[in-house]
């Protein structure tokens, strides 16, 4: 891997491991943030799918004035329950054939579960990728780790609230 090619993040989510692997898996939608920075939809309501087998998509389905779109991010490539699984990450502005990979572990811990997050690949993506926004490396890595740990905060949240 170059510099620049991932960003990780890691949170404690107070429940026991499988618990926690569930929630992220099963429950992605309830507890992954919506809005413009987070979902193809939008603004719109809309459902996050995560199938959960090797292939498995990571789709959202959402209702727009010309009727249903279902927009396709990922498609798990491991999965090891309760400890790890990863998945091919697309932006929706990528060009067939551009990828990247997210990679989730789950270790106990004394108050539960780390959650760990990488998120790599960036640097088979050319520089000027519009998923970058115009920053050079280093800022832009930095931003997808804070986009990273908004979700892992929501995913603790989550956790504490419903279980």
């Amino acid at each position: 891997m170059t510099a620049g090619d991932q960003a990780r993040v890691s949170v404690a989510v107070a429940v026991p491991l499988s618990d926690a692997f569930r929630i992220f898996t099963e429950e992605i939608d309830q507890w992954w943030r919506r809005g413009l920075r987070f979902r193809a939809s939008g603004k719109a309501p809309g459902t996050l799918h995560l199938e959960t087998r090797i292939g498995g998509r990571l789709f959202e389905a959402f209702e727009t004035a010309n009727g249903p779109q279902l927009v396709q991010t990922g498609r798990v490539l491991v999965w090891e329950p309760p400890h790890h699984f990863s998945f091919e990450w697309r932006g929706v502005n990528f060009a067939p054939g551009e990828t990247t990979e997210v990679d989730v572990r789950f270790d106990p811990s004394a108050s539960g579960t780390l959650v760990t997050v990488t998120h790599r690949g960036w640097s088979t993506l050319p520089a000027d990728h519009p998923v970058r926004h115009g920053q050079d490396v280093p800022e832009f890595i930095r931003g997808l780790g804070l986009w990273w740990g908004e979700l892992m905060t929501s995913l603790r949240e989550h956790a504490a609230r419903k279980h």
